[in-house]
């Protein structure tokens, strides 16, 4: 893979990752490579497009875990009580 295509990747994943120093430090590398300011604005539109559909992601998967739980604390409210189980 040449450079070129491993810095947009670089410049997609540390937008992805939410890392300043990295964005900066490929975006120099990537310039240097001759990869256009367009084309590493698309990069970044990848990676923070697959940012959000993790965090999308995550935001459900905390609802399930804490959602569970409460139902935990809910049995436990009713220990000694036979219909709980």
């Amino acid at each position: 893979m040449n450079e070129h295509t491993k810095e947009l990747i670089a410049i997609g994943a540390a937008a992805a990752v939410n890392c300043r120093p990295c964005l900066e430090h490929h975006w120099r590398s990537a310039m240097e490579a001759g990869v256009t300011a367009t084309e590493a604005l698309e990069a970044a539109e990848v990676g923070l497009t697959v940012n959000r559909g993790a965090a999308a992601g995550t935001r459900g998967y905390v609802r399930e875990v804490i959602k569970d739980e409460t139902r935990r604390e809910q049995r436990a409210d009713l220990s000694g009580c036979p219909c709980a189980d």
